[in-house]
């Protein structure tokens, strides 16, 4: 079992309004644009070019730590579904995971949270990211090497679902956040194994597969 991180198991809805109070623009017209770039199939980055053309990420990360207010997240921003889920699948005897596109300060925000999991992997850290193959080529030699063994759930269809289904991995869509709301794709979500609103849904469903496949 492997779990995207951002709006899979933590709410960025509060970093996101501090991305807004560093652009200084309201935070419902940030929302706003946020989601237009979503659906319009573009990479949420371009929101920040629409409000600072040139804007760099990257460089306005380093802008912002170095004024006191760096991009973060702690234990509030975690789903409340999101440790239940996590223990109650290692009791299940699962290895569980973290694998997503962070940043190394964040990998290690991640660790310091000390969440019920065996693994957690970033892209900074992996020096990959999704929806990259070498990304689920990692995620599945981290799970011991086998795709058809492995379950990876997320909230997109383009970054965390359709790559791990062209790996072979088996995935799950957790419908929060703009991505769950917003990215619409039958083809693809219709081949997953879940489709749920809550992570309080997925040890009873992983249980309950498992059983039949034993």
């Amino acid at each position: 079992m492997f779990f995207d991180v951002g709006e899979t198991i933590v709410d960025e809805s509060r970093e996101y309004g501090t991305w807004a109070d560093w652009l200084g623009v309201p935070r419902h017209t940030f929302s706003a644009v946020f989601g237009a770039v979503i659906a319009r199939g573009l990479d949420y980055r371009e929101t920040f070019q629409v409000f600072r053309p040139g804007f760099d990420l990257a460089v306005e990360r380093e802008a912002r730590a170095a004024a006191g207010r760096p991009e973060s997240f702690s234990e509030e921003d975690l789903y409340p579904d999101t440790r239940p889920c996590l223990s109650t699948l290692r009791e299940q005897g699962l290895m569980v995971g973290l694998a997503g596109n962070q940043t190394a300060r964040a990998e290690t925000i991640l660790r310091a949270l000390d969440l019920p999991v065996d693994v957690i992997g970033t892209s900074d850290g992996w020096g990959v990211e999704k929806p990259s193959t070498a990304f689920f080529d990692r995620v599945i030699a981290e799970a011991g090497g086998d795709p058809a063994s492995v379950l990876y759930v997320g909230d997109r269809l383009d970054n965390d679902v359709r790559p791990a289904q062209l790996a072979g991995v088996h995935t799950a869509l957790i419908r929060r956040g703009p991505w769950g709301y917003v990215l619409v794709d039958p083809g693809v979500s219709g081949q997953c194994l879940f489709q749920i609103d809550s992570l309080a849904e997925l040890p009873a469903l992983v249980a309950k597969y498992n059983a039949e496949q034993a």
